[in-house]
């Protein structure tokens, strides 16, 4: 078992958890707006964790859309980059 099936199980039996203790809840309290809120809020993590079992489980570790990372150099800018801009919230910079 993948330590991300292991997640998503943990996950699946804490959700169960949550979903006894709403129903504990509404018992206790009835249906009122917090209870639903809250009760809401157990489904849409149900709804979530569905999604999540759905997907291929990704490689390395790095799913869809995972940071990429980009090297800036320590190079000095082009100052033609620059030509014609102030400094913002400084004031300008050619004296008028």
């Amino acid at each position: 078992m993948s330590s991300t099936t292991t997640e998503l199980a943990d996950l699946q039996r804490a959700l169960g958890q949550l979903r006894a203790s709403v129903g504990a809840l509404r018992s206790r309290y009835g249906d009122v707006n917090a209870v639903r809120r809250i009760s809401n809020d157990v489904e849409r993590l149900g709804i979530d964790i569905a999604e999540l079992t759905s997907l291929p489980v990704p490689r390395g570790g790095a799913g869809p859309g995972a940071a990429e990372t980009v090297i800036v150099p320590d190079t000095p800018y082009d100052s033609s980059l620059w030509r014609d801009a102030d400094d913002e919230g400084v004031g300008g910079q050619r004296g008028y």
